[in-house]
């Protein structure tokens, strides 16, 4: 399955949430499903539709195909920590999540684009893999020429989110440094990730 490039309010209306990472547009004026009975197609969730449901949250917010969302999953299926718990982390430390956390960009597909042309440093070295993960001691800023973007400094102009406490914006200096790991109370959005787990506890 490729990565969503559709008309994300949709999606956002058909979750019945809003996804800061996925767009800056709010579901408020318009909460219903899409489509001319929207209004009339809150039906009960079975079991496994809840949990597509919150899969399907996280796929949207960090714009992962469902492949490499898969392997993440097994990946943190096999650390020692809390399989939830560790694949929120995951998600969190996604360099371009990161970007957007820091408020260099006002989405998390707008992040991937800087890191994809290479205006990103980190630790003084460009990376242009928006998968990159990030540990704690990373420094993470614009390279020189980019310093001066205006998507950037719009970004910036205008953060909707509170910059998470795992991670350290200098506003002068246009850096970000890893302070932490983040916790599962870090990500912007109501998620029942033990249902993300039971998801895929018959299909790993």
């Amino acid at each position: 399955m490729s990565r969503y490039t559709g008309p994300r309010l949709r999606k956002m209306r058909a979750l019945g949430i809003e996804l800061p990472g996925l767009s800056r547009k709010s579901i408020e004026r318009r909460p219903n499903p899409p489509g001319v009975h929207g209004g009339n197609r809150r039906r009960k969730l079975s079991d496994h539709g809840k949990q597509l449901r919150e899969k399907q949250k996280l796929r949207l917010n960090y714009g992962l195909n469902e492949r490499p969302f898969r392997r993440l999953v097994k990946e943190a299926k096999a650390n020692k920590a809390p399989t939830g718990k560790k694949i929120l982390e995951l998600l969190e430390r996604r360099l371009d999540n990161v970007l957007f956390r820091a408020g260099y960009a006002a989405t998390i597909p707008a992040a991937r684009q800087l890191i994809n042309h290479g205006h990103i440093h980190v630790n003084g070295r460009q990376v242009d893999i928006a998968s990159f993960r990030v540990k704690v001691g990373d420094v993470i800023r614009p390279r020189d020429k980019s310093t001066n973007l205006a998507i950037i400094h719009e970004s910036l102009g205008s953060v909707q989110l509170a910059v998470p406490d795992w991670i350290d914006f200098d506003s002068k200096k246009m850096t970000t440094r890893v302070t932490a790991m983040p916790e599962s109370n870090s990500v912007p959005f109501e998620i029942d990730v033990q249902l993300v787990v039971e998801y895929y506890a018959k299909r790993l």
